[in-house]
């Protein structure tokens, strides 16, 4: 199996958090069961760093969150991130294929 990454952006409408929001991701992971190898977490305050040097806000769609899993292939993985609750709301998942170094 690979590992792939889910990195959540909430996009322009993110949920106020609380028991509902929760309920709905702890169904979601409940779903990928043992596919989940990092529940991880989600984020706060960002920044962006580059040649230029550091600023706020984490760009256009800055990441609100990530989640490592295992799947068969990067199709497999996507299926399991198109139950996202993100998605609800107008946010989106970005799928990555951890490579083994």
């Amino acid at each position: 199996m690979t590992k792939y990454i889910f990195a959540y952006h909430s996009g322009p409408n993110p949920p106020e958090p609380g028991p509902e929001v929760m309920e709905r991701w702890t169904a979601w992971f409940g779903q990928m069961g043992n596919a989940i190898v990092d529940g991880g977490a989600p984020l706060s305050v960002s920044k962006t760093v580059n040649a230029k040097g550091t600023s706020d806000g984490g760009g256009a769609n800055p990441l609100s969150g990530y989640t490592l899993v295992e799947a068969d292939n990067i199709d497999a993985a996507c299926k399991m991130a198109e139950g996202c609750p993100a998605l609800e709301t107008g946010g989106s998942v970005e799928v990555g294929e951890c490579i083994k170094m």
